[in-house]
């Protein structure tokens, strides 16, 4: 049993529903690496004082007797656009691009509210600039075969890269992200937030942020999800991160969500969320599904129920088999 959107160039799959997998997802054996990755920290740009670095996690820096070009993966880390760091790689994903043969490059930008979104934009851009001449270089990356992935932030980042990078990537895998910084569910105070968590105050918020801009490394004692808490709880959080108003500046958002962005040549994209996301709703990633099936775009999405954010909650067995199907979707566009 499955269930379908209604364009042929994509489907959504609903794994979990009356405890069992509606659909079964049998893996090709990976081949073997015949070398483990080796990790290598790179600057990739620098901002006045603030160097923007990302792990390269590659085989070698001149394979013996093989130099022929390797795909990449890129990966963008995830936390609000305010938090989180190069470091955060998930290990299933460093583990099965071993085994396929590919490279990661796990990449820091600059984070809000001390820089916004079009700053953090450039970042990525940047990034991948870098991966395709000078990595590329040093690392025997094949810069027609790179891929993007990240969560929720990060996932974000990674649907912006087929509208903002060019060339585009060959494909994008998005996890419990979306595809818009100015929904209701962003500009409207959050109930989860408010009643699960204390209310913080502007004042308290705003002790945990500005002055250094930070790519990753948090002063000690600056807990900056208090930062994130009280935005989510007054439903400030589009304005903090472009200082933009979300109904007056419509119009200087659209390019920034690629929902509203989308061109005839964005990437293949598979996308999976838990049913029961309470931080970035299930909803978002089935908008940006309809979205795309509207302009007759591949695609597709992976619904893991009762999955929380970050997939916690699902059946293990069927989150294992959503996270496979991941793989196999970045091995077959980067054949």
């Amino acid at each position: 049993m499955r269930k379908r959107s209604n364009c042929v160039a994509g489907r959504i799959r609903v794994l979990g529903m009356t405890g069992l997998a509606l659909v079964a997802m049998a893996a090709p054996a990976a081949r073997a690496a015949d070398k483990p990755l080796m990790m290598t920290t790179v600057v990739y740009k620098v901002v006045g004082d603030t160097k923007l670095e990302a792990d390269v996690y590659h085989f070698d820096n001149a394979p013996a007797g093989d130099i022929s070009p390797r795909p990449v993966v890129v990966h963008i880390h995830g936390g609000a656009l305010m938090m989180g760091s190069r470091r955060g790689l998930p290990y299933i994903l460093r583990d099965a691009c071993q085994q396929a043969g590919l490279a990661i490059v796990s990449i820091d930008y600059r984070l809000a509210p001390e820089v916004m979104v079009p700053e953090i934009i450039e970042d990525v851009r940047d990034a991948f600039r870098w991966v395709r001449g000078a990595g590329a270089e040093r690392f025997h990356f094949d810069p027609a075969k790179v891929a993007v992935t990240g969560g929720s932030a990060g996932a974000y980042l990674t649907m912006m890269t087929g509208c903002a990078v060019e060339p585009r990537p060959v494909a994008l895998v998005a996890y419990f992200g979306y595809g818009d910084i100015d929904g209701s569910w962003l500009t409207t105070p959050s109930e989860h937030y408010r009643t699960t968590a204390p209310l913080v105050s502007e004042a308290e918020a705003r002790g945990v942020v500005g002055g250094q801009v930070l790519t990753g490394a948090v002063p000690s004692g600056k807990d900056r999800k208090q930062f994130y808490l009280w935005c989510r709880q007054n439903g400030q959080w589009p304005r903090e991160v472009t200082g933009w108003h979300p109904v007056r500046d419509r119009d200087k958002f659209t390019p920034y969500c690629p929902i509203r962005s989308l061109g005839a040549d964005y990437p293949p994209i598979l996308m999976i969320h838990g049913t029961a996301d309470t931080d970035v709703p299930v909803d978002t990633s089935k908008a940006m599904a309809q979205a795309l099936a509207e302009r007759k775009l591949p695609h597709e999405l992976i619904l893991i129920q009762g999955g929380e954010h970050g997939l916690g909650g699902g059946d293990k067995k069927l989150v294992a088999e959503a996270h496979q199907r991941a793989i196999e979707f970045l091995r077959k566009h980067l054949k």
